[in-house]
């Protein structure tokens, strides 16, 4: 049940989304073109270029347009341009795309501007397809304020904490089963002491409101902090926020890897793998790769939820889902690609043909009771099951929220204010500016947010 906040900010969103979205998430667009429009035995497919959504590439010709006579033309970017083509090509309804990945940050404000096919009929016509095996924070993430379902979550994530058991347990060190951020401030200060070549531990402090500004905001949650206040009032300048941007900085500065101003999801996931960090918090999706076969450091990570102070749970929640554009001439069978994509058939598919690590997980509750799947990513299924469940977008902090988000406030001028304040935060970590500093510029910025809400 969506709460009157909620509704509010929504309806805010109705009036300021079609020409914020274009200007805040749309920079330049840039890329590989699609093809034209679609005819009848074809869909048009625009994606990310995430190692799943590549392995979905190579399995659909053989399988999927095989089985259905459907050609799926595929236009495959990294994650900022497909980002800018898909808010062009759906805010513009120019119907070049009928597929787009689009994330639970998108999805409700596609859906409040008109620029994409609702899903119930689909899935009330498609019994096999199992609705109700969906994990229910993900439904929730992709239904809309008008409680409609607008999209089918491809694979899902939340964040935790990612570990090397044998070094803590070689320096006499033990890693809470629900820790704290202080302790892990404390773990990663005695490995960094120990170990001659290791950092204690790994935090994103790239530019980008998906980079940086990502696990930042779980901490500011925690630590009692929020963008916003209820009633639209920026809050970067708060005792909390200021508590919790500090300890972060101060963390990785002091005891995280070499280069962290410049250092993201990317770089984190290669510092893990080589060896060079203790501990990395970030998304539970990098745990596939830590234990992929090949992995150096496979068999040695230790997965706990990631670290709170002030609330019960702090773990993200994300999800790189399927939409249809409204202005598709082949929703029926875009429907069909994307009930084929999400299914469980295409899990079993990926895990008999590439293997069970990289089943693109984190969205059906059947799938954490697959034999092996369990068995391939048994270090980490249960904490990742457990992280998805218990985040709560409505209600991540300690006080009402104006607009739903944990890693991210739910308007279309996050894009724009979270990238501007990174930049702050991120030149705090290289040390070129104070927190204070950066802080005191990021509250002007969400000022100037603020007074588009206030009175909503």
């Amino acid at each position: 049940m969506r709460t009157q906040s909620r509704s509010k900010s929504r309806r805010v969103l109705a009036a300021t989304a079609a020409g914020t979205l274009i200007t805040s998430l749309l920079a330049a667009c840039s890329g590989a073109g699609g093809s034209s429009s679609s005819d009848g035995e074809s869909i048009n497919v625009l994606m990310v270029n995430n190692p799943q959504m590549v392995d979905l590439q190579k399995l659909t010709a053989d399988h999927f347009t095989k089985d259905t006579g459907i050609k799926v033309n595929f236009t495959v970017l990294p994650e900022n341009d497909v980002r800018d083509k898909i808010s062009q090509d759906f805010s513009n309804q120019a119907g070049q795309y009928d597929v787009a990945t689009l994330s639970n940050y998108e999805i409700p404000i596609y859906a409040k501007n008109d620029w994409l096919h609702d899903l119930d009929s689909y899935v009330a016509d498609d019994k096999a397809f199992d609705q109700g095996d969906i994990l229910k924070p993900m439904q929730e993430a992709l239904t809309a304020a008008d409680g409609k379902l607008y999209g089918e979550p491809f694979y899902g994530e939340s964040s935790f904490l990612m570990y090397r058991k044998d070094v803590l347990t070689t320096h006499g060190l033990t890693m809470p089963a629900n820790p704290t951020w202080e302790q892990v401030a404390d773990l990663a200060s005695k490995v960094d002491a120990a170990e001659s070549d290791m950092k204690g531990i790994c935090l994103r402090g790239l530019p980008g409101w998906g980079e940086v500004i990502a696990p930042l905001t779980t901490v500011v949650n925690t630590f009692g902090g929020t963008w916003f206040d209820k009633d639209w009032q920026a809050q970067l300048d708060s005792p909390e926020f200021k508590k919790a941007t500090q300890f972060y900085v101060d963390l990785v500065r002091k005891h995280g890897e070499a280069g962290a101003a410049q250092s993201g999801y990317a770089e984190c996931l290669n510092n893990m793998t080589q060896g060079k960090t203790a501990m990395w918090y970030d998304a539970t999706a990098g745990a596939g790769s830590l234990e992929a076969a090949d992995s150096p450091v496979k068999g040695k990570i230790g997965y706990v939820p990631a670290p709170v102070e002030e609330t019960k749970s702090s773990g993200w929640l994300y999800t790189w889902a399927w939409g249809i554009q409204k202005a598709s001439k082949n929703a029926d069978n875009a429907w069909k690609f994307i009930s084929w994509a999400s299914s469980k058939d295409y899990e079993k598919l990926v895990g008999e043909n590439i293997g069970w690590s990289s089943v693109p997980a984190g969205k059906r509750s059947s799938t954490y009771d697959i034999p092996e799947y369990r068995k391939d990513a048994a270090a980490f299924a249960d904490v990742t099951r457990d992280a998805i469940s218990s985040a709560q977008p409505e209600n991540p902090g300690v006080q009402p929220r104006p607009a739903p988000g944990i890693q991210f406030v739910d308007i279309p001028e996050f894009t724009d204010l979270g990238t501007k304040v990174s930049q702050e935060i991120s030149s705090a970590i290289a040390g070129k500016q104070s927190v204070d500093s950066a802080l005191q510029k990021s509250q002007t910025l969400a000022e100037e947010v603020s007074k588009q809400y206030e009175g909503s």
